[in-house]
Formats: structure tokens, sequence, C-alpha cells
């Protein structure tokens, strides 16, 4: 069984009723707008804020979200500057990064390489500079959609020596051996990838939210699932199926999009994420007191 974390930012989260989990690209579609989208979800009630860092070949990415990683690549972003974005931030929410291992990874690699010049020996930082600069910008874990827990160990103990939790995506596919490894490791919360059906159809979405969690109920840490919200009634019925918290991406990202097709300005856009934030909170809220209610009563 997973310990609950690292981070008491994430814990306090999802301990007083449902989380709401919004997810934007840093620096999308540039630095200063994405500071004023991310804030917007802060007022809107986001719980935790997952931040996008951008890297060059997102393959877990649809296209609307791959999109935006090259809107915010072109426009500049790199780690540096996504660290120094995070702490420029002005929100309540918890912080999360999430972005692929080879980032990760090569954060440290100049450093290494020089240190290994000079001692004839090659050598490599691993993910341990990324994850404490990630610390020291008050990032309170990370997400890795293309890190496979048979590989985790070293990111997992530079997130434990610096207080961050790991989170990782459970698929409807995972199963099993695979299952039991990914939630050894896991901390914060779990993301659990559940495809909703279309708008409206109650059964579909309730089935498919209700079979992803019941494979993790036996697992103590939080689950917030994600993949297709984009409206309150969606959240409503996700959190009364008994979800944790829910995560919400490409319908924001589309927000986003739109204003640069559109031309909106900054403040139109920022008021647009964050009346949905509000809706999908709102939402999630609703499901949590069905949820808490009596059977007799309903």
């Amino acid at each position: 069984m997973a310990d609950t974390g690292n981070s008491e930012a994430i814990a306090e989260a999802f301990a007083d009723g449902p989380a709401y989990v919004p997810y934007l690209v840093v620096g999308d579609p540039d630095y200063e707008s994405s500071k004023a989208y991310v804030e917007a979800l802060d007022r809107g009630g986001a719980d935790v804020i997952e931040l996008g860092l951008p890297f060059s070949e997102p393959i877990a990415e649809g296209s609307t979200i791959q999109e935006a990683l090259v809107r915010s690549l072109d426009a500049g972003m790199t780690p540096e500057r996504f660290f120094a974005f995070a702490e420029e931030l002005d929100v309540d929410a918890a912080l999360v990064c999430m972005t692929y291992y080879n980032l990760i990874y090569q954060y440290g690699d100049s450093e290494a390489r020089s240190a290994s010049d000079a001692s004839g020996e090659t050598a490599s930082a691993g993910p341990r500079p990324f994850v404490e600069r990630a610390a020291a910008a008050g990032i309170e874990g990370l997400v890795v959609p293309d890190l496979p827990a048979e590989e985790a160990d070293p990111l997992r103990e530079a997130c434990d020596e610096f207080g961050l939790d790991l989170v990782f995506i459970v698929a409807p596919t995972t199963r099993a051996d695979r299952l039991d490894r990914l939630m050894e490791r896991v901390s914060g919360y779990v993301y659990v990838q559940a495809r909703l059906g279309t708008t409206g159809a109650r059964d579909d979405v309730s089935d498919q939210t209700t079979q992803s969690l019941d494979r993790l109920r036996e697992y103590d840490v939080p689950k917030a699932v994600g993949f297709g919200i984009s409206a309150g009634e969606h959240a409503e019925r996700i959190v009364a199926g008994g979800a944790d918290g829910i995560i919400v991406g490409s319908a924001l990202v589309d927000i986003v999009a739109e204003g640069v097709e559109d031309d909106l300005s900054t403040a139109e856009v920022a008021d647009r994420l964050e009346a949905l934030s509000r809706e999908l909170k709102e939402g999630a809220e609703r499901g949590y007191a069905a949820r808490a209610e009596p059977a007799e009563s309903r």
C-alpha cells in the first residue's frame, strides 16, 4: 500500500472534499499571459495545479496539448524559465510539474559532464538536480507520463529526499503485477485515466469511472480521475462515483487556444478559465455531497 505522500500541501488538497486539479502548459502562449491564466485557475477554486513543462516529443499527449507545448517552446520556454515562473506565481494551490523523464534526467548533465571531464570518468547526475531545483521553486510533486514504474526508483528516491510527491498515471489497461509495482511507488495522488462517453451519457460515464476506481480501492492513496472532463456535470458524476478529485486539461487548454485564434485579451481568456474552473469545482462538490447522502434520501 502506498504512503499518503511527502507533500503536506497535496495531502491537504485532498483532505476535505474533492480536489480540483487543472492543467495548463506553462508559457502558452507567452510567459506573462500564462501567469495570468494559472492564477485565474487558482481563483476559480483549484486545489492542485499541474504545470506542463514542455518537451519536444510529448508522446503521451493529444493534439490539443501538443499544440500548446509547441506554442510554449516557440515562445522560449525552458526548464529554468519554468522554475522562475513557478517562483513568481501568486497562488494558494499546490503546484505539480508534469513533464517527460528525458528532460528531468538531462537537467543536471552539463554540471556532471564538467565534473567527469575533470576526473576523467563518465558521470551522469540523474534526476536529483531537477528535483532539487523543483523543490526550491515550490513544486510539490511530479507527474512523468513516460516513466515506467520499473525504472522509477532513482526519481522516487530524489523525490523522497526533497519532499516531493511522485504521481503515476493508471490507464484502464494497467493490471495485476504492473499495477502493484506502480502503486508501491506512487505518492500524493494517483492519476486515474478514464475516458468519458459523450456529454449526457450518464450510464457510460458512471460505469467507466466505477470500473477504474474499483481496481484501486484497496490502495490508500487519493484517486483523481482525468481524461475528457470538460463540464461541471462530468465532474459531479465522477466524484459521485467515488473519485477523490478531478483532473482537467484539454478543456482549459482549448480556452487558451481559442484566445490565440480569436486574438482575445489576456483578461478575457483569464475570465473564461476562472469561470470554467468554478463550474468544475462546484460540480465536483455536488458529486461529493451526493455521495455523502444516505442512500434512502436520494
